[in-house]
């Protein structure tokens, strides 16, 4: 009798604990701008969103939340890790496209791994772009015609300490075009296909359609949310693979929007959290679950109605009276805020209140923190050393955040967040000198290092290259669209921060705790990556 009453006091406690833990859902839409949503883009915006809409009617809209890169590889990597994503290493067994490597130590602390640590079930569908390590047929590194289908990967979600998954290796637009599930390749992988927006034709299960994909990761996630229970909590990461390029709206979206077919690829993008709360009630998991929707950078300057990627096409959507980027400056690829600030909406029931705003500054890679909280876990010295939970505001958006500075990148070039002040390690808008794909993001990297040598007036020294002419700092608060440099006027501002991130790199964390280790050298200005213009890195390697 004593040891029936001791299995029901475990089962007790166990329900216990499970109710007290909410299930979480993240639905991270691909280079989605803040302005494709009516919710933040108002007049902007061409585009029906009614569910994401009314997420933000039942939930949090936050206004200052940045994820850390205004490209989808290392935002991913922060927001899996808790960790500046420029603090870890080169890639190993990197191929291109789809084929990349994973990078050491991306996979020992993770979001699946802190979640399962809570008793969490877990769960990763859509586009992966973390890094795999597949077989190959003679034993070097993945790469465009060596991969071996039959074999699962050596190196994927489940090192990331995912129950379970079923992803696309890369980008849509990336081959192989081929789902992997729980690292076992699906299907047969001996077609050559390719897609619209490049046509980089390569590897591809012969059944596989990219206008199919989204849907297929609907179908998936209902399924994984459908296996669970009350019991249980679990965490399911719904990354979609929209609506990046290739723009390739399913069937049953095609016409949809009045914008053309951007418009219907963003519409069955917004489609996805109606999915997924239907697929909760039908389990009875609605009421504890926390629903999160988010993009990872800002939209992309080549994407749009004209379904082969074309240079600057986002300017036709604009004169449509369709602004991906809202009020911001700047895409894809770039230092400016609409490369940088995106959609971000939590719903929880009952705990959430209904239609807040909340405008304290947040990036993603204080996710981790944030769900550490949230399931009572503590992290240790060494974990998420760039997170800050803010679970706080999930239920007081007025309050005030823990958050107060903030490092970002665009292709090239450092951001550093201080209080409204934003300080860009360059003259420009910080995408790759000569960039056919960033172009629509202006100034140019050319013509904004020239203007700026020529305002120096004479050869820079390295030191001089942190202040002005060649940063910029715009006070957010006053000037969200980022019209007006004020670092000349400013210099002990610009010091600050550069004083700031300095101590951080030498720190090898941001919070509070002992010094840590980066996995690389850092440099501010980093002189000799060839994607700055060989004209300024001449000047320092002559």
């Amino acid at each position: 009798m004593k040891h029936l009453f001791t299995i029901i006091y475990i089962a007790i406690v166990t329900l216990s604990l499970a109710a007290d833990k909410p299930n979480i859902v993240f639905i991270l839409a691909d280079d989605m701008g803040i302005g494709d949503t009516n919710c933040y883009g108002d007049e902007k915006c061409r585009i029906n969103t009614p569910n994401i809409d009314a997420l933000a009617a039942e939930g949090v809209r936050f206004t200052d939340f940045h994820v850390n890169s205004s490209i989808c590889g290392p935002t991913r990597r922060a927001l899996m890790t808790g960790r500046y994503p420029w603090r870890f290493g080169a890639t190993v067994n990197n191929g291109p496209w789809g084929f990349c490597g994973p990078r050491p130590n991306t996979e020992k602390y993770t979001l699946g791994k802190v979640l399962k640590k809570a008793g969490y079930n877990t769960g990763y569908i859509g586009k992966w772009h973390l890094g795999t390590t597949m077989v190959t047929k003679d034993g070097k590194k993945q790469g465009l015609t060596n991969v071996d289908y039959t074999k699962p990967l050596v190196y994927g979600p489940m090192q990331f300490g995912f129950d379970y998954s079923f992803i696309l290796p890369g980008s849509l637009d990336m081959y192989p075009y081929a789902f992997i599930k729980d690292n076992d390749w699906q299907g047969d992988v001996s077609a050559l296909k390719g897609w619209s927006a490049f046509n980089r034709v390569g590897a591809a299960e012969i059944s596989f359609e990219s206008n199919k994909v989204v849907e297929t990761f609907y179908r998936e996630s209902e399924l994984f949310i459908k296996k669970q229970n009350s019991d249980t909590p679990f965490f399911l990461f719904l990354a979609l693979t929209s609506p990046h390029t290739p723009v390739c709206p399913g069937e049953e979206w095609n016409g949809k929007s009045e914008l053309g077919p951007y418009g219907d690829f963003v519409m069955e993008v917004d489609h996805s959290i109606a999915r997924v709360k239907q697929a909760l009630k039908e389990k009875g998991l609605y009421e504890n679950t926390l629903i999160i929707f988010s993009s990872d950078h800002g939209p992309a300057p080549y994407a749009g109605n004209i379904l082969k990627a074309t240079p600057n096409q986002i300017s036709l959507l604009e004169q449509q009276g369709h602004y991906p980027a809202g009020i911001y400056r700047g895409y894809k690829f770039s230092i400016y805020e609409g490369g940088l600030r995106v959609p971000f909406i939590a719903s929880w029931p009952g705990k959430t209140p209904k239609g807040q705003i909340c405008n304290q500054l947040i990036g993603f890679n204080d996710l981790f923190a944030t769900f550490a909280e949230l399931t009572n876990i503590k992290l240790q010295e060494d974990e998420a050393p760039d997170s800050i939970s803010f679970a706080r505001l999930l239920t007081k958006p007025s309050s005030n955040g823990d958050r107060k500075d903030l490092i970002m990148q665009s292709v090239t070039s450092f951001a550093i967040r201080d209080g409204e002040w934003k300080l860009c390690l360059c003259p420009g808008s910080g995408i790759p000198a000569n960039s056919e794909n960033g172009k629509g993001n202006d100034p140019a990297p050319n013509a904004a290092w020239k203007k700026a040598l020529e305002e120096f007036k004479g050869k820079p020294h390295q030191t001089d290259l942190l202040k002005a002419p060649f940063v910029q700092l715009f006070n957010l608060a006053k000037d969200p669209e980022e019209k007006n440099n004020l670092a000349s006027k400013n210099p002990r501002q610009v010091e600050k921060m550069i004083n700031l991130f300095k101590k951080q790199i030498a720190d090898g964390r941001s919070t509070p705790g002992p010094k840590l280790k980066n996995d690389k050298k850092i440099e501010m200005i980093p002189l000799k990556d060839r994607r700055l213009p060989e004209f300024v890195r001449n000047l320092f390697t002559h």
